[in-house]
């Protein structure tokens, strides 16, 4: 899979955010962007333009890009509707999903289960995100996948941050298996419940994340939000 610079700039930038070397409040600079990846500002702009998009930073006219704070409730309310709306992709794919969707999604889970082989996190997560992406696809409702894909986009970096905590690789691996056998055998309940628990980021999970964010950089908490 071949990416584009400014996607590769992106998935960077989104990075630095969530793990705090780029702080709330900050100003991403273009020519200092353009000089510290050594490549034009077309790149760059579009790179900010993403990230704008999904919400992690902020386009002032006239000011520039400056990097947006997120709250504990948002990103808590963010899970539970991305939850929803999988659970609603999940379902319509155990009914509409095709022999070739099936094999790809097979496809998607083998690739899965490689990247965690070999204990490569950054492969695991593009082959995650083909993964999802099979399951949007085989739900045959386009409106429902576009919106589903633009909140998938909005929290791609903290579902990326939460592959690094210890063992988390495995038990999505492991979540995964659970979720492509219910799709396999049409089982629209199974599938729904599998991938709500896959998704939503509950107990020890929310903690595990906040714990591998660095301080400075954690959300306010849910009184101040």
């Amino acid at each position: 899979m071949t990416i584009r610079i400014a996607d590769k700039l992106r998935d960077q930038l989104e990075q630095d955010i969530v793990v705090g070397r780029l702080r709330p409040g900050e100003r991403l600079d273009e020519a200092s962007l353009s000089g510290r990846f050594g490549v034009s500002r077309t790149p760059i702009r579009e790179a900010l333009a993403q990230l704008a998009s999904n919400g992690l930073v902020e386009l002032r006219p006239r000011r520039g890009a400056f990097v947006r704070e997120v709250s504990i409730r948002e990103l808590l309310e963010m899970f539970d509707v991305m939850a929803e709306l999988e659970s609603m992709c999940v379902r319509l794919a155990a009914r509409r999903m095709k022999r070739e969707q099936q094999a790809e999604l097979i496809d998607a889970h083998a690739k899965c289960k490689k990247a965690s082989e070999s204990d490569d996190v950054d492969a695991y997560y593009y082959s995650n995100q083909v993964f999802h992406q099979v399951i949007y696809n085989a739900c045959g409702n386009h409106f429902l996948c576009r919106q589903t894909e633009q909140l998938r986009n909005r929290l791609k970096p903290y579902r990326r941050l939460q592959l690094h905590v210890p063992h988390r690789v495995a038990a999505s691996l492991r979540e995964h298996q659970v979720i492509v056998d219910a799709l396999l055998n049409g089982d629209e309940v199974a599938a729904s419940e599998a991938i709500k628990a896959h998704i939503l980021i509950q107990g020890e999970r929310f903690y595990d994340l906040l714990a591998s964010m660095p301080e400075h950089n954690q959300p306010q908490s849910i009184l101040t939000a």
